[in-house]
């Protein structure tokens, strides 16, 4: 079983590192050198809260063409 719900059923407007990885099938530091180098898509640019990364599930539902 998975640490995270399934994609359809994630609400919240962004999703820490892990989850986000989890659902684009890439490692967690993937996404952090995407957002420390500038390199992630354009639809998927990541938000800091506090010293934190979150990644918006609209960008995410893209990457994988999901409405």
């Amino acid at each position: 079983a998975s640490l995270f719900p399934p994609l359809e059923q994630e609400t919240r407007p962004c999703v820490p590192t892990a989850q986000a990885a989890h659902y684009l099938t890439l490692t967690p530091q993937t996404l952090r050198e995407w957002a420390c180098y500038g390199k992630h898509p354009a639809v998927l640019r990541p938000v800091r809260i506090g010293s934190r990364l979150a990644w918006p599930m609209a960008g995410i539902r893209s990457m994988l063409g999901v409405a």
